[in-house]
């Protein structure tokens, strides 16, 4: 298991296996030594995650959201380089989230993931993208 895998479980999480792409493309691509990762989505096994900030869901409940999104991301790099403990630099998060337009907390979603991840790694100076949109539906998600 590597260091930054060690990490992950001291801090109560646990490193899931790859998911499947859910449409069609890849989870990654790898150019040089460079991997480039298409976005995930966070578990829609019921609607905990679904929902405008602050209206509809918490920003707590939607930093958690990043959280697993983020494992499911790493849990991606392990399954193309084998050991998490090669990553040397991310250089770009990125994020999107559905918020009221009343609350923009943009960078409190965003920064949940930069920050997760500084909490178990050297890794340092992303660079983190930050978007929101006024509505996401289930129905993109197949």
């Amino acid at each position: 298991m590597s260091s930054i895998e060690s990490k992950i479980q001291e801090l109560g999480y646990t490193l899931p296996e790859a998911p499947a792409p859910a449409g069609s493309y890849v989870n990654c691509v790898r150019s040089g030594n460079l991997l480039f990762l298409a976005g995930g989505i966070p578990p829609l096994d019921d609607d905990t995650f679904l929902g405008k900030v602050p209206t509809d869901t918490s920003v707590e409940t939607a930093q958690q959201a990043a959280r697993l999104i983020t494992l499911n991301r790493l849990a991606v790099v392990k399954a193309e380089i084998g050991d998490l403990d090669h990553i040397e630099r991310i250089v770009n998060v990125g994020g999107l989230s559905t918020q009221s337009l009343i609350s923009i907390n943009t960078p409190r979603l965003s920064m949940a993931v930069p920050t997760f991840l500084l909490k178990y790694s050297a890794i340092r100076e992303s660079i983190p993208a930050r978007q929101w949109v006024p509505q996401l539906y289930r129905s993109m998600y197949p």
